[in-house]
């Protein structure tokens, strides 16, 4: 399979475990970012758009919850990197045959890159991306509690930043904070 393939591949692929697995043997093969806060942050992704009625793919959502952070630095302090990773991103996966929504969808996750109008799963993965990772140790912190989480998204990170999905993923988190495992 050539990498210009590899869009169409992927997307056939409906069961999220097997793209998980195929992201994996890119990342193998091309050094993309893909770490074990990806697989949560799907994880986190593939719960909520199960559980809430949204008008969306549930196929593209996920595939770019697996991708849109492929070209991440594994150094946070690099600013100029944090800023630019969304938009090489999104060109790398042109590269490998995704179009231009598809790319769009994946660079307007962090906001960095301006691009307006935001396609609505760029909201979603927004939402899961910034929440998952409060829920995660990193060297610098330890991890918030969801609650905790929830009102930083609300009021620091989301403040003055319209998300369309803001008030359906907060009671997304409150109601699985409800469950009793």
């Amino acid at each position: 399979m050539g990498v210009e393939n590899f869009a169409e591949y992927i997307l056939a692929e409906k069961d999220w475990i097997k793209k998980m697995e195929i992201v994996y043997y890119l990342q193998k093969r091309t050094g993309i970012f893909y770490d074990n806060s990806v697989v949560f942050k799907t994880l986190l992704t593939k719960l909520f758009i199960d559980r809430v009625n949204l008008e969306i793919d549930k196929n593209i959502v996920i595939t770019a919850s697996l991708l849109w952070s492929c070209k991440k630095n594994l150094l946070p302090q690099d600013l100029d990197k944090i800023q630019s990773y969304a938009k090489e991103g999104a060109t790398f996966l042109a590269k490998l045959g995704f179009d231009e929504r598809f790319c769009r969808i994946c660079e307007g996750v962090n906001r960095y890159s301006g691009l307006e109008p935001r396609e609505k799963e760029s909201d979603i993965l927004e939402l899961t991306d910034q929440f998952g990772g409060m829920l995660l140790d990193r060297p610098e912190r330890i991890a918030f509690k969801p609650d905790e989480a929830l009102v930083l998204l609300e009021y620091r990170n989301l403040k003055d930043k319209d998300n369309r999905y803001l008030e359906e993923f907060k009671e997304f988190v409150n109601n699985m904070e409800e469950i009793k495992i």
